[in-house]
C-alpha cells in the first residue's frame, strides 16, 4: 500500500453535531418569545401605545372605530405610563408640558384606571367659561367660524344633523367641533379656574362629551398632570360600526382606508 492510500484510509470522517434535545428547543423558543414580549413592553411603555376609540365624544376629529397611536414620550412619564400603574413614584419624569389644543389620552381622575381621550383647552391658572357654545379663555372668546352642517351617526345607525364650527386656539391651532345647538347642558357654564398641576379638557363633539365641564363624580373634572398618558399622534387604522370582533370576515369588509394614517397633530 502506498503512502497516499494509507493517508486516505486513516482520515476520520467528521462526526455529525449532536441534535439539540426537545428541552433545549423549547428553551430557545421560550427565550425568543420572552425577548419579543420584553421589546414590545418597552416600546409600549416608553415610545408608543395603541388605543381603540369606542365613543363619539371627539367627533368629527376622532371617530368611533379609529385605532389611534399615542406618543408616550411627548410629556414625559408618570406611574400611569406603566402597563400596571404601580405607585413607584409620583409626579412626572422628564416632564414636557402639553400645549393647548393637543389631543391627549389620560386616566379618568375618579378611578385612575379608565382611559379617556379629549382635547386640552385649559392650562394651570387659566379661566374658562362657555357661553352659548362659545369658549372664553381668560376672558376672550375663542374665534370660531361656522361651516357646512354635518351628520352624526349614533347607536343602531341612527343619524342626526349637527352644526360644525372651525375653532381657533391662541397660537393659531384650528380644529372642527360638532354642536347640537347653543343651549345644551354644558353650553352655558360658570367660570372654571384650572388648579395648579392640573388641566381642563373638552371633547370636540361639544354636546356629546362628558369632560371637564362636568364635576369629577359625573364627568372628568380637572385632570392632574400625572394622569396624562400621551399625545394622540395619528390614526393608524379605522373600521366603521359594522365591524365586529366576533365576525372576522367583517374586519376587511368594513375598513375605512380614507382614515388610515390620518394625522392628529
Amino acid at each position: 500500500m502506498d503512502n497516499a492510500d494509507y493517508a486516505d484510509d486513516a482520515r476520520a470522517e467528521p462526526a455529525d453535531p449532536p441534535r439539540p434535545s426537545s428541552v433545549q428547543e423549547w428553551w430557545e423558543m421560550g427565550k425568543s418569545v420572552i425577548i419579543a414580549l420584553f421589546i414590545a413592553l418597552v416600546i409600549r411603555t416608553v415610545l408608543f401605545q395603541p388605543f381603540t376609540i369606542p365613543s363619539g365624544s371627539m367627533e368629527p376629529t376622532v371617530q368611533p372605530g379609529d385605532y389611534v397611536i399615542i406618543d408616550k414620550y411627548a410629556y414625559g412619564y408618570s406611574r400611569f405610563s406603566l402597563p400596571i400603574a404601580l405607585p413607584l413614584f409620583h409626579g412626572r419624569l422628564f416632564d414636557h408640558g402639553p400645549k393647548r389644543g393637543d389631543i391627549i389620552v389620560f386616566k379618568l381622575p375618579r378611578d385612575n384606571h379608565t382611559d379617556y381621550i379629549k382635547r386640552l383647552i385649559g392650562l394651570p391658572g387659566d379661566r374658562i367659561q362657555v357661553t352659548r357654545g362659545v369658549v372664553y379663555l381668560n376672558g376672550k372668546a375663542m374665534p370660531r367660524q361656522e361651516l357646512s352642517p354635518g351628520v352624526e351617526t349614533g347607536p343602531f345607525g341612527m343619524t342626526r344633523p349637527v352644526a360644525r364650527f372651525q375653532e381657533t386656539m391662541p397660537g393659531g391651532k384650528t380644529y372642527v367641533t360638532n354642536s347640537y345647538g347653543p343651549d345644551g347642558d354644558a353650553d352655558n357654564t360658570d367660570v372654571y379656574v384650572v388648579p395648579a398641576k392640573s388641566y381642563f379638557f373638552m371633547g370636540d363633539n361639544r354636546d356629546n362629551s362628558a369632560d371637564s365641564r362636568f364635576p369629577e363624580a359625573i364627568g372628568v373634572g380637572y385632570v392632574p398632570e400625572e394622569n396624562l398618558v400621551g399625545r394622540a399622534s395619528f390614526v393608524l387604522l379605522s373600521w366603521n360600526d359594522k365591524a365586529s370582533i366576533f365576525k372576522p370576515w367583517t374586519w376587511l369588509l368594513n375598513l375605512r382606508p380614507s382614515r388610515f394614517f390620518h394625522g392628529l397633530g
